[in-house]
């Protein structure tokens, strides 16, 4: 069942009007829908239910505390990539021996922070970050556990800014090197070598680049079972796409057929970092039309809605489902939609054949729930929007809308100026 459905001409969340919760919080506004959220964790889970393995939702796609939460209490652990993912994560509830931590870039400080919470690993990603993180876990007297990110050269055939296991990518260490860096890792007095980890990119829509990559990394993992390395995770990171426009990404059942095929007789527990295919179809962007133009060659429809609330059409060029809330206007017209911002890449949708808006109606902008809040910015000194979660019949402020004292907060004219 999809839980973003209209009834009769109205679009409902669950069994919400989406036009009551605009009434009622103002527009523009995230929402999310409980009942699809737990079910996409259920499935995932449920598919590798006949393997060891543990799910570490990718906090960077949606970082809401009650998000994570949901997550969280159907056995689902978090991938990081930063000491405010960290913290959140643990803040929400989540055990500590559940998170990975992955990245290119981990500070001292954020390295401290993970070494004292406990976490399962490190995804460790370069040569200096390993011994970053020995001499830290030295200083604490600690053993920092370590899987080493494995670039396995696979073209995932997605975006290139989301593209990450290919030898251009910044990501992790090619896979001719990685064996030479475990021998390295293996000398080191604070380091225990637990894992292998590897991650080849985001919306992702075939099986194929999964299960080229499990090739090559099988052979790795053989040889460093031989050389006596003890190790117990593979982590195969996350990256399965979901439908924005016209995609048929592979189903959870798909998906886990094919990779504990290719995974067979390693006897690994395997280690998940789904994010967007979660959270993406689970959430909406709720905006009102301001005004509509009639341009020399184009028509616009202007939102309260803009780039800084959701830049992936502007970063990516991505496309975005526009659905009327209210649909009884069956009129169409091709026009872009775009947003109050001062810049020319302020769009959600370009050229796109859409329905005649007319200023006060409300649009939805769809597949919003990865990459839309936790995106977000302040730009133009516009508040960030709230972020609404929708239990059945219950309207759920999980983020509230900022005011313009947020705006400001932290920031001081000094008495000399």
């Amino acid at each position: 069942m999809n839980h973003f459905q209209y009834v009769d001409n109205d679009l409902f969340c669950e069994k919400v009007a989406v036009k009551d919760i605009a009434s009622q919080v103002g527009t523009p506004f995230y929402l999310y829908s409980h009942a699809t959220l737990t079910r996409h964790i259920r499935g995932f889970q449920e598919s590798f239910a006949s393997v060891p393995h543990l799910v570490c939702f990718s906090v960077k796609a949606n970082s809401n505390l009650a998000v994570l939460k949901i997550f969280i209490n159907n056995g689902a652990g978090l991938d990081i990539v930063s000491g405010g993912e960290l913290y959140r994560g643990l803040k929400a509830g989540c055990s500590a021996d559940k998170i990975v931590y992955s990245g290119v870039g981990k500070s001292a400080r954020e390295i401290r922070e993970a070494l004292e919470a406990g976490i399962l690993m490190f995804n460790v990603e370069s040569p200096q970050e390993l011994e970053q993180i020995n001499a830290i876990a030295g200083e604490m007297g600690k053993k920092a556990p370590v899987a080493i990110r494995v670039n396995p050269d696979v073209d995932p055939q997605t975006h290139p800014y989301i593209s990450t296991g290919m030898k251009k990518a910044k990501f992790g260490i090619n896979i001719q090197e990685a064996v030479q860096e475990y021998r390295k890792a293996a000398t080191l007095p604070n380091i225990e070598v637990i894992g292998v980890d590897c991650h080849i990119g985001s919306q992702l829509t075939k099986l194929s680049p999964f299960v080229d990559a499990i090739e090559k990394i099988r052979l790795l993992v053989a040889t460093l079972q031989e050389e006596g390395f003890a190790i117990r995770y593979l982590d195969l990171g996350g990256g399965l796409g979901i439908t924005y426009e016209d995609e048929t990404p592979p189903d959870f059942d798909g998906y886990a057929q094919a990779i504990i095929n290719a995974t067979k007789g390693l006897n690994l527990t395997l280690v998940f970092e789904p994010g967007r295919v979660l959270t993406g179809n689970a959430g909406i962007l709720v905006c009102k039309v301001l005004y509509t133009k009639k341009g020399e060659v184009k028509n616009f429809v202007i939102s309260d809605g803009a780039m800084n609330d959701l830049a992936r059409p502007a970063l990516y060029g991505a496309f975005q489902g526009i659905l009327p809330v209210d649909r009884s206007q069956q009129d169409t017209l091709v026009a872009d939609v775009v947003g109050p911002i001062c810049e020319s890449g302020d769009f959600f949708a370009r050229d796109r054949e859409i329905a005649a808006f007319q200023p006060g109606d409300l649009l939805a902008v769809t597949s919003a729930g990865a990459y839309g809040f936790t995106m977000s910015s302040n730009y133009n000194s516009r508040p960030r929007v709230p972020e609404i979660l929708v239990k059945e019949d219950q309207i759920l402020t999980v983020r509230e809308r900022e005011s313009y004292e947020n705006l400001i907060q932290g920031e001081n004219i000094p008495d000399n100026l």
